[in-house]
């Protein structure tokens, strides 16, 4: 099974940004004006799953809700050490999370639509 996570944004560059410089991840493929939409997909090589973010002319009706989270699991206290600190020098906002589980064990951060970002600590 392959998984793909679709989001509507504002603001293709910004998310491009975020989930690529910051967070590592790697621009797999884009396209243009499909049926007016212009997407991204971005992951990680050889992984079944990546991320797919679409601008159109119709902006989303985003109402991010405090549980709504991705949750991500880095493979080493190295590379979560590194995220965090990319994390922090673009100014990506902590946030304390809703449920306390994701606070003991990892870090919450606001990406640019709002959306929270669980970077979880490997131990």
């Amino acid at each position: 099974m392959r998984l793909r996570v679709a989001r509507h944004t504002t603001d293709l560059n910004k998310m491009i940004a975020f989930y690529q410089d910051v967070l590592g991840f790697r621009q797999l493929g884009a396209f243009e004006d499909h049926s007016s939409y212009n997407g991204v997909f971005l992951g990680l090589p050889g992984e079944n799953w990546h991320l797919e973010f679409t601008v159109s002319p119709e902006h989303p009706q985003h109402h991010p809700d405090e549980d709504d989270l991705l949750v991500l699991y880095p493979e080493s206290k190295e590379v979560f050490t590194k995220m965090l600190t990319k994390a922090r020098k673009a100014g990506a906002e902590e946030v304390k999370a809703k449920n306390p589980y994701w606070n003991k064990h990892g870090i919450t951060i606001v990406d640019p639509d709002g959306f929270r970002v669980v970077l979880v600590m490997v131990h």
